[in-house]
């Protein structure tokens, strides 16, 4: 018997999860693809650099749906609290968990993206092994432990 959650999961049910990384830092990016790739879960990581690409991936209906956003709030043009606001205001995106992960400890950006409904706010370290450590802790809790909709494109 396996102590890991995950692993216990035979990989005929397991679908495939996908998740959207909305991030300009390119080196937080390559992190966290690693991280992902590492993962004993299936998984599909899309990148969108900026706000504008995000929502217009968002708004694709040929794209696969995400079951997680990760989401940067300061991002060039656009920006992450924007699309945040986008996700939760639009009836066919709002189901989708976003996760806000920054570096912004600000309490008026922690309150704000609250009042924009994001399911949680995790302030990134600096540290290379921390940061590691959360996305790690991030997979964990919204693949091993949140059951997620499974609603489909749209």
């Amino acid at each position: 018997m396996t102590d890991d959650p995950i692993a216990a999961i035979p990989d005929a049910t397991r679908e495939a999860i996908e998740i959207l990384l909305v991030e300009d830092n390119p080196a937080d990016v390559r992190l966290t693809v690693e991280v992902f790739k590492q993962a004993k879960l299936r998984n599909t990581l899309h990148i969108a650099e900026d706000g504008e690409t995000a929502l217009a991936m968002l708004g694709d209906p040929a794209r696969a749906r995400p079951d997680l956003i990760l989401l940067d709030l300061n991002l060039p043009g656009i920006d992450g609290r924007e699309v945040l606001e986008a996700i939760k205001t639009d009836p066919a995106l709002r189901s989708i968990p976003v996760c806000v992960l920054t570096t912004s400890r600000a309490e008026h950006d922690i309150l704000n993206a609250y009042q924009r409904h994001t399911n949680c706010y995790i302030v990134k370290p600096v540290d290379l092994n921390q940061f590691i450590t959360v996305v790690q802790q991030i997979q964990e809790f919204w693949f091993a432990v949140v059951k997620l909709p499974r609603l489909g494109p749209g």
